[in-house]
């Protein structure tokens, strides 16, 4: 269950504050690059800008530009592009990319215009790194012009490590006894200031001191930057709070990592006075990391954008009670002008999923209906009545499959859903068995009432909730669905007839006449707005990271070495 939001409104806004509630939001960075532009002008190359424009309400309005790069075919651009990122909306994007002249503003002259390309952010997303052909006006190619786009995640959570630090042969600063020595790791900031980041117990009469492991969040330690510098320093502690320095070293979040290979990272601690007056000096002593446990907090676009696939299944409800599909009050009834409320349902949801799925097919069941060729009830069927390939070419192959079906079946009942969440359970357990985040599923049951089998239901759901899956119901009609909302863990858990709690909230329930009068999309946004939460929950209970993508270019901010996901 999810609080319907206001749909679409700030779905685009540029990013700009992190304050308050809003810090939640994912953000996404895109930069680009293009290949082979055309080149319109006659002495000198082409010199190319590229304007991201964004849809909102149907309107076309620019976001931002990249800088302009002179005479270059083949630009990659510095600019980075910030978008805040909603999994349950459709958010349409344009490049148009055009030859600049001079410091006026974008020609709207047709030979300034080097082509453009429509994409939504999910498919940047879902494929990390997306490269189009660019098309000019009347989708003629553009020679074969190219852009590409990189998406990054900036997310604000990106875990915690535990560092573990000991010395040898420091330098003995005390006259009677050996030094008290302390260490302190500093974060240099980018405008070179210096903030502490930990300071470590001091250890008494002792040159080779083993400090206490400690914890310190990636945001804190670099602020989720790898090369940032990170400053050490090693002092003899003074009750009198006149600490005597024994030395320093300076190292970054990507050395530390190197300890993963079982090889100990190692510096000389150096005092910088003894270094200059001293000729054969080497070091006060050495400073050793001797453990490194990474735990990182993974976001849904990790998951994402390390490969993991969305497969998309739609059952649907053919019980006698929707009508008579050949009368117009039929909740089945196809109007050639408008379709009706299960396509409308089907069509917003999956429409959101497609992106996330790179063969672009989908399981479409039927439920409660007396099938071909024997007529007998079945409440599992293919609706294109091929049952070794239950999947349709995209969210249109759905629709006609639909529409072929529904003529040659006899509505009856009853209406039971369980047979159909089982068995994509099933399905999900074969996913869920490979111990990698590749495939995720998620099940849309249309259905116009409360279903016959309850108990069998709940029973289904909490064995579901053990597998890469979560599962949306729309209730389409005018039914009374309150015994429907009890699938919905939201007020109170779910639990099986024998009272088994489900392991994670997997349902939405939501009536499709409450979304009426809204736009699809807010529909849409309502049942999806959970899922990333549930993938999240579910690999993380599993304890699995994310599949490292091969197709990615730049190093991920954090080298995803020595990683343990924290429950």
């Amino acid at each position: 269950g999810a609080v319907l939001a206001e749909a679409g409104a700030a779905a685009t806004s540029p990013a700009t504050s992190l304050s308050g509630p809003a810090a939640c939001v994912s953000k996404v960075e895109l930069r680009v690059s293009c290949k082979a532009l055309l080149d319109r002008d006659t002495l000198n190359k082409s010199d190319p800008c590229v304007i991201l424009m964004v849809q909102t309400n149907g309107q076309w309005t620019e976001l931002d530009r990249t800088e302009v790069i002179k005479s270059n075919l083949h630009p990659v651009f510095a600019k980075v592009f910030s978008l805040d990122y909603y999994f349950e909306e459709v958010q349409k994007l344009r490049f148009e990319v055009y030859d600049i002249h001079g410091t006026h503003s974008i020609g709207t002259r047709d030979d300034d215009f080097l082509g453009g390309v429509e994409c939504t952010l999910g498919q940047i997303v879902a494929q990390k790194k997306m490269v189009k052909p660019l098309l000019l006006k009347y989708g003629k190619y553009a020679g074969k012009s190219t852009i590409t786009v990189h998406a990054e995640e900036i997310s604000g959570n990106n875990g915690y490590v535990e560092l573990s630090f000991c010395a040898k042969k420091l330098d003995d600063k005390d006259l009677f006894s050996k030094s008290d020595p302390f260490l302190e790791i500093y974060r240099i900031n980018d405008d070179d200031t210096e903030q502490l980041v930990h300071r470590t117990e001091v250890i008494k009469n002792n040159l080779n001191p083993v400090w206490e492991p400690f914890k310190v969040s990636l945001i804190s330690l670099c602020s989720c930057d790898d090369e940032r510098k990170l400053k050490c320093l090693v002092w003899d502690y003074d009750s009198r709070g006149k600490h005597d320095f024994i030395g320093e070293f300076y190292t970054t979040f990507r050395e530390l990592q190197k300890i993963s290979s079982g090889n100990k990272v190692t510096w000389d601690c150096v005092n910088p006075k003894y270094k200059q007056k001293k000729r054969n000096y080497k070091n006060s002593g050495v400073v050793i990391l001797s453990e490194l446990k990474l735990h990182r907090v993974y976001s849904f676009l990790d998951y994402i954008m390390g490969g993991c696939q969305i497969h998309f299944t739609v059952a649907i409800d053919f019980t006698a009670s929707n009508g008579d599909p050949r009368n117009s009050c039929s909740l089945h009834y196809i109007n050639p002008y408008q379709p009706n409320e299960y396509l409308k349902a089907l069509i917003a949801v999956g429409e959101i999923c497609q992106d996330y799925d790179s063969d672009k097919r989908f399981s479409a069941l039927g439920f409660g209906a007396r099938i071909p060729p024997n007529y007998e009830v079945s409440h599992d069927f293919a609706i294109n009545f091929n049952p070794e390939d239950d999947e349709c070419e995209e969210i249109q192959g759905v629709v006609e499959a639909y529409q072929n079906c529904l003529p040659k079946i006899q509505l009856y009942g009853p209406t039971n859903v369980s047979p159909i969440i089982t068995r994509i359970a099933k399905l999900a357990a074969g996913d869920g068995n490979i111990k990698d985040a590749s495939r995720y599923h998620i099940l849309l049951i249309l259905t116009d009432g409360v279903v016959t089998d309850m108990a069998d239901t709940r029973e289904a759901i909490v064995r579901a909730s053990y597998q890469p899956l979560s599962i949306i119901i729309v209730g389409v009609g005018n039914a009374d669905f309150t015994d429907m909302q009890i699938l919905d863990g939201d007020d109170g858990v779910l639990r099986s007839p024998k009272g088994e709690p489900v392991l994670r909230d997997i349902v939405q329930f939501v009536p499709f006449r409450d979304f009426k009068t809204a736009s699809p999309a807010a529909l849409a946004k309502c049942v999806l707005a959970e899922v990333p939460k549930q993938v999240v929950e579910y690999y993380s209970h599993k304890a699995i990271a994310p599949m490292c993508p091969l197709r990615d270019l730049r190093t991920p901010i954090l080298s995803p070495v020595a990683t343990t996901p924290t429950e």
